[in-house]
């Protein structure tokens, strides 16, 4: 047999002996591959297992998405459900914050004044400071996030606006996304009619998953605005529930190898977060609802079950756990 070199154009000649070591080597690389998709495939279909039977044992609903972003692989509990946001709808509200940030609209050092209207209880701290307070757009995003202050989320609202919030969702095409209206603040003119369904927000486990890869990937644009994202979101003070059995060391001393945004109403429980593992990171989306453990309590059940199906998750797709040091919090550009 003879194989043309195409840039050389020159004939090699391959003996018939040495085709017969050819052919034996793509059979053997071919069946390697077989052998490495039934492992995958195999894997994949135990941890779909595992998953459902953890969500058929909780006295409540699932949605779920998972995606290993290393290897494209992706596990999935009824993923396109709509499904009430609580507060990790405020992922949404940074990010159009950095677009804005990064069009000039905005500036990260920008003074936003507390007032008495924006001040609302439930999570954060500032409903407790005096009116007249200061904060840049950076603090308050930062208190949004780590502590999902309700009243820095109003503030910061009035200074991004819901309404270009929204048309970023739309763009990127996350249909069944909406961030509707303030906090604990009646909803304000024209509104969606499932608007008292979903409370502050709705979206799906697969699209709010799709917005934190977005932020990995920096499809922004400017990777050190992704990275403050992606450090804000490494700051999240509540480890209760995917962190929650992965994650053994005191996140106050460094940053967690975990980007999260969580939220929570009586009987919902919800975290989206980004992983980093020794093989490569994972996004976990996981939502809760209609749950039969309505306590504000360490032990409460949804909880606990976030935090065994994210581990679940991560034993599957990384057996050597959790990294120990981020060298690359961002996707690489190509």
């Amino acid at each position: 047999m003879r194989i043309i070199h195409e840039n050389a154009r020159k004939y090699v000649t391959i003996r018939p002996e040495m085709w017969q070591g050819v052919k034996l080597s793509m059979k053997i690389f071919g069946f390697s591959v077989v052998l490495l998709l039934i492992a995958l495939s195999a894997r994949g279909s135990d941890l779909e297992t595992r998953l459902k039977q953890l969500a058929d044992s909780h006295q409540g609903k699932v949605a779920l998405y998972a995606k290993n972003l290393a290897t494209g692989e992706a596990v999935s509990l009824d993923p396109q459900r709509p499904v009430q946001t609580a507060s990790v709808i405020k992922l949404a509200l940074m990010l159009q914050a950095f677009e804005q940030i990064k069009a000039g609209k905005l500036k990260l050092s920008a003074p936003l004044v507390l007032t008495k209207d924006n001040q609302v209880g439930g999570s954060g701290i500032l409903n407790i400071m005096d009116p007249g307070l200061s904060l840049t757009v950076k603090d308050t995003i930062t208190l949004m996030i780590t502590l999902s202050d309700n009243t820095a989320t109003n503030m910061l609202i009035d200074a991004v606006g819901l309404k270009p919030t929204n048309e970023m969702l739309a763009r990127m095409r996350l249909t069944n996304t909406y961030f509707y209206k303030k906090v604990f603040k009646p909803a304000e003119g024209p509104m969606p009619p499932d608007q008292k369904q979903f409370g502050l927000g709705k979206t799906t486990a697969q699209e709010i998953a799709m917005l934190m890869e977005s932020i990995y990937r920096c499809d922004l644009g400017d990777r050190q605005l992704c990275l403050q994202m992606i450090t804000i979101l490494r700051n999240q003070q509540d480890r209760a529930m995917v962190p929650r059995y992965l994650q053994s060391n005191d996140s106050s001393e460094e940053l967690s190898p975990i980007a999260d945004k969580t939220g929570a109403l009586d009987d919902v429980r919800n975290d989206v977060a980004l992983v980093y593992t020794k093989h490569g990171p994972i996004v976990i989306s996981i939502f809760t609802y209609d749950n039969g453990d309505k306590s504000w309590t360490p032990e409460n059940k949804a909880e606990i079950l976030i935090g065994r199906m994210a581990q679940a998750i991560v034993e599957a797709w990384s057996p050597d756990g959790l990294a120990p040091k981020v060298t690359a919090p961002l996707a690489s550009q190509k």
